[in-house]
């Protein structure tokens, strides 16, 4: 069917429904000229007359009723379903992937993330938990969640949380049998508990900064995992000394299942942020959960 037979079928229909040139062609907005010849048209290349047309009226002959009734409900079934994309495009929808690290998935995403997609429930949300700063373009993720100071530069970044700071912890009977660590490299005589960075295959180095002295210590012990709360379970289990978001160790130090070392060499680094390509389009989806996610301070007021 070319385009021309589906806009003279319109045309009729809205003719047949209207009995009326002149309504239907203000309905059109077309002349009534031009809508009578459409239909003349219509009949030649059917060869079969579908109005019957008087001075006073316009009426569908058999095969026009024939037509009409076949063609009405298909073309308000297609007036229905481009109703409901325009709704689609004013309604936020859509799958978002992010890559996150698992404690900024839990602590930092997760208890905005529960509201929002409450809220906007055609949105979804896929969290990829992973270590490291993974290519998120090659990847085919739409955003990634690292802490500032980890941050591709060609990345739009969005802060989405507060200063943070890391942690060395034990259990205060570790710290009785192996004694504290008095600077970093007095970790190398202990059992630390190590992180594995899967997207790189090693071993992470445990950072420290002191007075303008930055140093990377590698240690060594029994355990290695790719995880901040396992490696927080086997700090508590006794195992070793762990390097962890204080925040995600606050609760057992409060408590005094574990004490806190070489705090003086771990000062506050900037919190998370939500980057993604600076190239890339937002959708209305994508960019209410920027602003969902976009941390405020409570200090500043506006």
């Amino acid at each position: 069917m070319q385009r021309g037979d589906l806009d003279d079928l319109v045309a009729f229909v809205a003719v047949g429904r209207e009995r009326s040139f002149t309504k239907a062609a203000a309905k059109l907005g077309v002349s009534q000229s031009a809508l009578s010849h459409t239909i003349r048209e219509l009949e030649a290349r059917l060869g079969v007359r579908l109005l019957a047309r008087t001075t006073r009226s316009v009426a569908p002959t058999e095969a026009g009723e024939r037509l009409l009734l076949s063609l009405g409900p298909r073309f308000e079934e297609i007036d229905a379903e481009l109703a409901a994309l325009t709704a689609l495009r004013e309604k936020p929808a859509g799958t978002i992937r992010i890559t996150a690290t698992d404690y900024a998935a839990d602590a930092v995403l997760w208890p905005r993330l529960a509201p929002f997609l409450r809220r906007y429930s055609d949105i979804k949300v896929e969290i990829n938990v992973a270590y490291g700063l993974t290519d998120i373009v090659a990847e085919r993720f739409d955003a990634g969640v690292r802490t500032g100071e980890h941050l591709a530069k060609d990345m739009i970044a969005v802060r989405i949380g507060p200063d943070e700071r890391m942690a060395v912890v034990g259990t205060p009977s570790y710290f009785r049998s192996r004694g504290e660590p008095n600077k970093p490299q007095d970790l190398i005589g202990h059992d630390c508990i190590n992180l594995r960075l899967s997207t790189r295959g090693g071993l992470y180095a445990w950072e420290f900064e002191k007075d303008g002295r930055e140093l990377k210590v590698r240690v060594e012990g029994q355990l290695t995992f790719n995880g901040s709360f396992q490696m927080l379970n086997a700090a508590l289990a006794g195992f070793g000394l762990a390097y962890v978001p204080e925040d995600l160790a606050r609760p057992h130090i409060a408590k005094g299942r574990l004490k806190q070392a070489l705090r003086d060499w771990l000062p506050p680094y900037p919190g998370h942020h939500l980057y993604y390509p600076s190239r890339r389009q937002q959708s209305p989806a994508f960019a209410l959960l920027v602003e969902a996610l976009r941390w405020r301070d409570p200090r500043r007021k506006g």
